[in-house]
């Protein structure tokens, strides 16, 4: 399943301002998968009503998933570490699909991959909707499921807003939403988009083309859920706390 993505290298400097997409080559080494695990319950599926059956298979995505290093965490965690080694009860059939539109951070999480069977990462510009549509739908009809069980996406929302505007942003949520039974958004709240943009122009580079025009801001997370709430029949479920970096982690699901 190959999407035709543009070739976006990672970026060897850690600063938020040298990777202006946010793929960065070494992001876990400064934000380890720990800092969401802790806040994540293991039971979160069997929480939701997913994978109380052992034979229920349960299907996840994960957007921007950078190297895939919490990925595979994430899906060890929610197997409850001893199931996803094998060592234990037999195995929940829990699939995840990660994807990231830099080539270079894919290939790493390929090769690095410790569960094949079940995980599969896969380069995907979210931003490209007729690309990304067409791949998301052809792993969904894999499973002939209409849509993931829970969608992830950490941090990704602030860098599609700062490269292609508040348009972009609300249909990056209303993608996600349409994709998704429960979605777990992590958005990066406006102090990081200041940031982002500081750090842009100290490297001498041209400053995000929307950062100045800009109409969203302020409580980001607030739009985030306006948005999903209002346009999107999405409803807030939990809220699982603030990150070591100040971001929200927030639950919504499908409104039935």
């Amino acid at each position: 399943m190959e999407a035709h993505v543009p070739h976006v290298s990672s970026e060897e400097n850690e600063d938020p301002g040298a990777a202006p997409y946010g793929n960065f080559i070494n992001y876990y080494s400064f934000n380890p998968p720990e800092n969401r695990l802790g806040l994540i319950p293991e039971a979160l599926l069997e929480n939701l009503g997913f994978g109380s059956d052992r034979s229920e298979r349960v299907l996840m995505l994960d957007v921007g998933c950078n190297s895939g290093d919490l990925s595979v965490a994430l899906y060890k965690h929610l197997l409850h570490e001893e199931d996803a080694s094998g060592r234990d009860s037999p195995k929940r059939e829990l699939h995840l699909l990660g994807f990231d539109l830099d080539r270079d951070l894919i290939l790493r999480a390929q090769n690095s991959n410790p569960f094949p069977q079940n995980i599969q990462f896969i380069p995907l510009d979210i931003t490209d909707a007729q690309e990304s549509r067409a791949a998301l739908e052809s792993y969904l009809g894999r499973f002939v499921c209409p849509r993931f069980h829970l969608c992830t996406c950490f941090a990704v929302t602030m860098w599609v807003h700062l490269n292609h505007g508040d348009a972009a942003f609300r249909s990056l949520l209303s993608r996600l939403a349409s994709l998704s039974e429960f979605l777990l958004l992590e958005a990066q709240p406006w102090k990081c988009y200041r940031s982002a943009a500081r750090r842009l122009r100290k490297l001498g580079r041209s400053d995000f083309e929307h950062f100045k025009a800009l109409e969203i801001r302020g409580d980001m997370a607030a739009h985030a859920r306006e948005h999903l709430e209002k346009q999107c029949s999405m409803e807030l479920v939990q809220s699982f706390g603030n990150t070591t970096w100040d971001r929200s982690l927030l639950l919504f699901r499908r409104r039935q």
